[in-house]
């Protein structure tokens, strides 16, 4: 009886491991959902729809069982507002302007969004926003003074602060972030990574009370090189990329890896496919082992954790969202798309 069970149990745990192994990516199938004169650099899925936001003042949703597209267009005294960063919490939609100056709105109760936070500025620029929880939010800008720009809510969007330079890490001259893609920020349970342009990761693991940042070995020569897009597939494996987009062929020094919960960070597949791309993602429910990078350039995709890398598509997005394991939807310019894995 004892060898039928330990035969049985080496069945499951074979059954099991078959079970889990995924098939490679090969291609990738893209169906245009939306398409408009607009650069859209925000996107983020929120239940059974996505929510995205643009220049021109434009911002919407597209359901995406019905593929019915809706939108509207924000308007602040003369000026159509650039959105280039969106977020959501089960209850709100929010959505942040780029530039002098920052407009930051959400869901009104009467129909229309509200502005619930502005910062004027020669050098105001706010890059990305992403929320914990239903409650705490995070936005991330420019340096404006001797550190960066960084905002955060703890009420659910409806006030927003921003934390005073004596408690960030001082910036290095010329510091900031891109708003590529929405991704120079990434949240996991109570930690918060924000990569910048100097190639450096700021670092919380209490929702922003306190900070610490590290230098990556990512290139950061010139002002268009540095940390366009980051990810964390869980509270300890992280990726980074980014490049040169003046020069997007460049790869060298422009994808690292974090084991550590971002803590240090090691260059991979250096001087290899890809070079400059705006976002990277994990794909779900794999390990971490499985990547899509995604640019002007290109769509990239890795299974072995960012070391070797295959084009899938040169197919051109700024932005990246994964539904599911084979399922995502980009955006770039002028459109917005349905992307499916095979």
């Amino acid at each position: 009886m004892r060898y039928i069970i330990i035969f049985i149990t080496l069945i499951i745990i074979h059954s099991c491991k078959q079970a889990v192994k995924r098939p490679d990516f090969t291609e990738v199938k893209v169906e245009v959902l939306y398409e408009d004169s607009l650069s859209i650099r925000a996107i983020e899925i929120m239940g059974g729809s996505l929510g995205f936001a643009a220049n021109k003042g434009v911002f919407g949703s597209i359901d995406l069982q019905t593929k019915t597209v809706r939108t509207n267009r924000q308007k602040h005294d003369s000026i159509y507002p650039e959105f280039r960063a969106i977020a959501h919490t089960s209850a709100d939609f929010f959505m942040l302007s780029v530039a002098n100056p920052a407009l930051l709105y959400k869901t009104g109760d009467k129909g229309s969004m509200e502005l619930v936070y502005t910062e004027e500025g020669e050098n105001v620029f706010y890059d990305a926003m992403a929320f914990w929880n239903d409650k705490e939010g995070i936005a991330i800008g420019d340096n404006v003074g001797d550190c960066l720009s960084i905002i955060v809510t703890r009420d659910g969007g409806y006030s927003w602060t921003k934390i005073s330079c004596a408690e960030l890490p001082e910036a290095l001259e010329g510091e900031g972030a891109f708003a590529a893609s929405n991704t120079n920020i990434a949240v996991q349970g109570n930690k918060g990574w924000i990569g910048t342009t100097k190639g450096r990761v700021f670092y919380t693991d209490n929702k922003g009370l306190s900070w610490s940042a590290v230098q990556t070995p990512i290139l950061r020569d010139k002002p268009t090189q540095g940390i366009y897009s980051m990810d964390f597939y869980d509270s300890t494996l992280g990726i980074a990329i980014g490049g040169d987009y003046t020069d997007p062929d460049k790869r060298l020094a422009n994808k690292a890896i974090s084991r550590d919960g971002g803590k240090s960070w090691q260059l991979i597949a250096n001087n290899q496919e890809p070079g400059y791309k705006s976002c990277i993602q994990f794909v779900p429910n794999s390990q971490g082992r499985e990547i899509v990078a995604i640019g002007f350039t290109g769509i990239s995709y890795s299974n072995d954790m960012g070391m070797n890398w295959r084009g899938l598509s040169n197919e051109g997005f700024y932005t990246i969202r994964f539904q599911n394991d084979t399922v995502a939807y980009a955006a770039g310019r002028n459109r917005i798309a349905k992307l499916t894995f095979k």
